[in-house]
């Protein structure tokens, strides 16, 4: 059987590549390309392909993620394979949660791609061996794990938002914001806003 591909990435060298690659077998054909998620999910409508590989960072638009999450909202949806460069733990879990069914690098062997490919077909899960370490360390670990909002806050941290500023950004009180850090500093086992970013960065809950 052939695998119908929708390659989504902003960047068309890097989608002539894939293609190239997957074309070069006698099981894959490549039936859509898109460069935003308003283009994936038309190319998903238009191709319905059987799986689509998916960047995260696509441009300045709306995200892998986002596209992702709209692509998997459809009906009898395609699996969605991120193929990307981040392997920080906030992109793998908001990547799975939007519904992603496997989760690789850009420098992963080809062997490697196509049994990602596959095995999301089949409804199994595909994992990098570094994204596996990373869920495995979460699971793992005895140590209470960011809340959503918190990892956002790390990240509006890291983008050097003061108090105030980060009140606005997530409309609550400053007294939230406090509150938020409180609870992060704790978690990381630092008592400053810098300390917190760099160990955030060293973990991979945020990336920069």
């Amino acid at each position: 059987m052939t695998l119908r591909i929708v390659l989504v990435d902003d960047h068309p060298v890097v989608r002539a590549g894939v293609r190239a690659l997957l074309e070069s077998t006698d099981d894959l054909v490549v039936v859509g390309e898109a460069s935003n998620a308003s283009d994936a999910v038309r190319a998903v409508e238009a191709e319905r392909p059987d799986v689509v590989l998916m960047d995260l960072s696509l441009g300045d638009g709306e995200g892998g993620i986002v596209a992702t999450g709209r692509i998997r909202a459809l009906p009898d949806p395609p699996a969605v394979l991120v193929l990307t460069t981040y392997a920080s733990e906030s992109d793998i879990l908001r990547a799975l949660d939007a519904g992603a069914a496997g989760y690789l690098l850009k420098d992963a062997p080809p062997d490697q791609l196509f049994a990602g490919i596959q095995a999301v077909f089949r409804g199994e899960p595909a994992l990098a061996p570094s994204v596996a370490a990373v869920l495995m360390r979460r699971a793992a670990s005895p140590e209470p794990r960011m809340t959503e909002r918190e990892v956002e806050v790390l990240e509006l941290l890291a983008d050097g938002l003061g108090n105030r500023e980060l009140a606005k950004t997530l409309f609550v009180s400053e007294a939230t914001v406090k509150s938020h850090l409180s609870h992060i500093y704790g978690k990381l086992g630092v008592d400053t806003r810098a300390g917190a970013v760099a160990a955030a960065i060293e973990q991979r809950i945020i990336r920069r």
